[in-house]
């Protein structure tokens, strides 16, 4: 008797995608509300990033991540955008720990802080791979913005107006993209 909890699949074609020839991965601050979080991952996933690590800042309001949860939304999001890479989800780190890591790509800090900035868009080339950190709700603080620059971080712009914390990695993720096109 045939089971009614089986299924028969088979492959009839394969199509090889190769890579991009770059890599973006996004040192993000977890935001407060975990809505806002999981939103920037599915639309990110979508525009293309490839890994994302959230950073625990001085200023972070949330600690705790959902890992499951997720990476179930990155999941998710690349199926309906038809990707065929799934981007890696890092544990949490803290800020100290992330930027003590040893980086080779592109550099680049977002903050608000009042001073002489590069365009983001003006120091990206393309097949270049690149590191974008993005701070909490708060910023990073005096201290984190020093540190990234002791360790080769530039500070970059994002536009004129003052970024949620989500937006900003959106704007960064889709300006690498649009260069990577």
């Amino acid at each position: 008797a045939a089971d009614i909890n089986m299924c028969k699949a088979a492959i009839i074609s394969t199509q090889k995608r190769h890579p991009k020839m770059f890599r973006l991965h996004l040192a993000v601050a977890p935001t407060k509300s975990a809505e806002r979080y999981e939103w920037f991952l599915e639309k990110a996933t979508e525009i293309g990033v490839h890994e994302i690590t959230p950073i625990l800042c001085d200023h972070s309001e949330r600690k705790i991540l959902k890992m499951e949860r997720l990476q179930k939304v990155v999941q998710s999001a690349m199926k309906q955008s038809l990707r065929t890479y799934l981007p890696k989800i890092n544990n949490p780190v803290s800020y100290t720990e992330f930027i003590a890591q040893d980086h080779k790509e592109l550099l680049f800090i977002a903050h608000c802080e009042d001073e002489e900035k590069l365009d983001l868009k003006r120091c990206v080339a393309a097949d270049k791979d690149v590191t974008i950190l993005i701070g909490p709700e708060g910023d990073f603080s005096h201290k984190e913005i020093k540190e990234a620059y002791k360790k080769g971080f530039l500070p970059i712009s994002l536009g004129e107006a003052r970024l949620r914390t989500e937006t900003a990695a959106i704007v960064a993720c889709t300006a690498v993209a649009l260069i990577n096109r």
